[in-house]
């Protein structure tokens, strides 16, 4: 069956095994990612739950603690983190709520939520505003009073429920994706060592049914090519692309056999043929010497008598011809004389004109790039004044934002300022109470002796806390005063900015019109000089076509002498007239000149031909 399938096919099957091999290993593989990439999903939102129960367990626990912080001490401070892990968890139950997909749990947290709802109802919210009425003491006592019923126990255990069942989960997710990594590198291996074995097998297949049988043809051929026919062709048989070059080799070996029998017939042939070729070298050899009579006489065979014939007919109008090219060459000589002088006249004067259009032409170039120099100047010195106007622009800006940013500093100075009166009131408060601590101190006697020393240290240091306060208070009104200062010099530099930039516009605007000047001069004499160098060009054209004329005249003249004197030497059987030349006088012997280097440049073009049509 492999013999009779087209090396084609046998290679596509090769490939489809290995492509079949290696999609399995690749499905196989994908899958397990797959697993990896789901349990991973999985893993990531089990750890978010984790994650958001800790948060509502925490919030739940800090509002407890926080709510027993401002009744011990009846600090506000405790209110704002309370009021803070209250939005926490109102916001985390809503988005755990959403996360889970479990009815069980959903439940768990809506019971977590309802206790949390119905402790701050009815100990959390009551108890802050009896605080907040100044009954703070009553509050403590009923707090004390109800002992664990005041706990939010009820409101936690059903957050560490879903806490287990996600870590469970956690747990779980990891264990198949360990399952799914380690299930992956075993395809890895298994598949690669498939598929080198797939691969090493089919070469040896494939080296068996194709490779050997080709090496076999290859020494068939050889031998057939040696010469020798009396070989057998192997795989005749075969239905491949093997079996057809073996066939062919076969229509070679008989072709080759047929050759051989050919030869013999051919034998007969060759002695007819060896006299013909002898008889017409001879003819050939007296009509190479010149001599135009020599016609063939003698008998051909039937099967060559066209080429005596031919010949004979070749001679007699290559005489005729001869006669005819003689005549001609003496009218011709006369024209290419004529022809030679008139063109060396035009060829002069052309060059003449070809030399001035040059030296015009080079002098309007210099004019040209003079000018297009000047309008480049101008430009770069426009784009130097957009420079400058820009870097002008950024100083104006650079300015605007220096005052803005003082414009800031000075309020910031005011609110400092605030805060330094803020600390002279609290430093005068703290005077205030050291002074009364002192005399509640003097009261005491001897048990307020340490009392008083106390308060003294405490009023000393509130008393340099209010001198603290006046330097402060006078080093930033200086301050204040430097930074209005500093804001009217920047404003100054600003208006000195804007002054500069007005003036480059002005200088950008005088230098672009210099520069469209010049553009619109340099264009203009662009086109001059491009009009004198077409001219210039078609001037040296011209010179170069006209010595070329000359000079092909002076050739022609010289090799219609030469034909004259060839076709002298001809015999056509009746005396030649030209067999001698007509005379020195006849060849043109002016004087000549090289070609200017612009023609020569011009000849040397591919397109010159056509141009020398046109002119």
């Amino acid at each position: 069956m492999l013999q009779s399938m087209n090396i084609p096919r046998k290679l596509a099957l090769s490939y489809v095994l290995i492509c079949a091999s290696a999609a399995i290993v690749m499905f196989v593989f994908f899958m397990n990612i797959s697993l990896i990439g789901s349990t991973t999903t999985g893993n990531n939102l089990a750890q978010s739950i984790h994650s958001k129960t800790i948060t509502l367990e925490t919030a739940v626990l800090r509002q407890n603690s926080q709510l027993r912080g401002f009744l011990v001490t009846g600090d506000t401070s405790y209110l704002k983190s309370y009021d803070e892990g209250r939005e926490e968890y109102d916001l985390t139950s809503k988005e755990l709520e959403e996360l889970l997909e479990d009815p069980a749990q959903k439940a768990l947290v809506v019971k977590s939520r309802e206790e949390t709802l119905a402790w701050r109802k009815k100990w959390g919210d009551p108890m802050i505003a009896r605080v907040k009425a100044g009954q703070r003491a009553e509050a403590v006592e009923a707090v004390r009073r109800a002992g664990k019923a005041v706990l939010v126990s009820a409101a936690v255990l059903p957050l560490r429920d879903v806490r287990d069942a996600a870590v469970k989960l956690i747990d779980e997710n990891s264990a198949l994706q360990d399952g799914a990594i380690a299930s992956a590198r075993i395809t890895l291996f298994v598949g690669a060592l498939a598929l080198i074995g797939i691969a090493a097998t089919l070469a040896i297949v494939l080296s068996r049914i194709i490779a050997r049988p080709v090496s076999a043809l290859t020494r068939t051929m050889a031998d057939l090519a040696n010469g020798r026919v009396d070989i057998a062709v192997p795989d005749v048989e075969r239905g491949d692309e093997l079996g057809d070059m073996a066939r062919a080799v076969l229509v070679f070996r008989d072709a080759a056999v047929a050759k051989q029998a050919a030869e013999a017939e051919a034998a007969k042939a060759e002695a007819a043929q060896r006299m013909v070729v002898e008889t017409v070298s001879t003819h050939l050899l007296e009509l190479a010497n010149g001599n135009l009579t020599a016609t063939i006489e003698t008998e051909f065979p039937a099967s060559y008598s066209s080429v005596k014939t031919n010949f004979n007919n070749a001679i007699t109008g290559l005489c005729a011809l001869i006669s005819s090219v003689a005549e001609a060459a003496a009218a011709i000589r006369t024209g290419s004389n004529e022809i030679a002088h008139a063109s060396e006249d035009l060829a002069r004067r052309t060059e003449a004109n070809a030399a001035s259009l040059e030296e015009t032409s080079a002098a309007v170039n210099q004019m040209d790039q003079r000018l297009k120099a000047t309008a480049q100047a101008a430009t770069q010195t426009v784009e130097r004044a957009n420079g400058a106007i820009n870097t002008v622009s950024n100083g104006r800006d650079v300015a605007d934002e220096a005052v803005n940013a003082m414009s800031r500093v000075s309020e910031s100075a005011k609110g400092i300022d605030s805060v330094i009166e803020g600390l002279d009131k609290i430093a005068f408060q703290t005077r205030v109470l050291a002074m009364n601590a002192a005399v509640e101190a003097g009261r005491a006697g001897e048990a307020g002796r340490g009392f008083a020393v106390v308060a003294d240290l405490v009023s000393a240091l509130a008393m340099r806390a209010e001198e603290e306060a006046g330097r402060a208070r006078d080093q930033l009104t200086a301050t204040q005063d430097d930074i209005g200062a500093a804001v009217n010099m920047v404003q100054k530099v600003d208006s000195a900015l804007a002054n500069i930039s007005g003036d480059v516009r002005e200088v950008h605007a005088l230098l672009g019109r210099i520069a469209d000047d010049n553009n619109a001069q340099s264009s203009t004499i662009g086109e001059v000089s491009s009009a004198i160098s077409t001219m210039d060009h078609a001037t040296q054209q011209n010179a170069a076509m006209v010595e070329q004329t000359s000079a092909a005249a002076r050739n022609l003249a010289g090799e219609v002498t030469n034909l004259a004197e060839q076709a002298g030497k001809f015999n056509v059987g009746a005396p030649n007239r030209y067999n001698k030349p007509a005379g020195a006088s006849a060849k043109f012997g002016g004087p000549t000149r090289n070609l200017p280097a612009a023609a020569v440049a011009a000849l040397a073009r591919p397109d010159s031909a056509d141009e020398w049509s046109s002119f």
